[in-house]
């Protein structure tokens, strides 16, 4: 028979392999110097509170104009359809579209991301473009 303390122990040491690191993460990616990088996901809603959705031709142009100057490098777009909470309490969904940047995490990253944000939410009358961010290892 299992005595109750070693049984304890065994599920203890055998969870302990479970346990994960919280983000922002506390130790740094274990990626080869130059492969650590930082990948961050913008998600655009593409319906206005009033008026007509933002058309395709609008969303190319903000890419064109606003997006790949700032991320030359590159970068890939994706069709969505989101849902959220809005401030008014109700459900929201609508067609959006999901933005993956791949950057060196500094200061002109940031700015560039956070001006696309500003950009969008005032252009497009939209209360926010969520961002997710989180450490890669990435080669070309």
């Amino acid at each position: 028979m299992i005595r109750p303390l070693t049984l304890s122990l065994t599920l203890a040491l055998l969870l302990a392999g479970c346990a994960r690191t919280p983000y922002p993460h506390s130790e740094p990616a274990r990626c080869a110097a130059d492969s650590a990088m930082t990948q961050t996901a913008l998600y655009f809603g593409l319906n206005r509170p009033s008026g007509p959705g933002i058309t395709p031709q609008e969303w190319q142009q903000f890419v064109d104009r606003d997006v790949t100057p700032r991320f030359r490098d590159g970068l890939t777009v994706f069709d969505a359809r989101g849902q959220w909470l809005g401030k008014d309490g109700t459900v929201a969904r609508e067609p959006s579209k999901a933005l993956m940047l791949i950057h060196t995490e500094d200061a002109n990253s940031e700015a560039a991301i956070e001006a696309l944000r500003g950009i969008y939410t005032s252009r497009f009358a939209q209360e926010s473009v969520m961002r997710v961010d989180q450490p890669v290892c990435v080669k070309f």
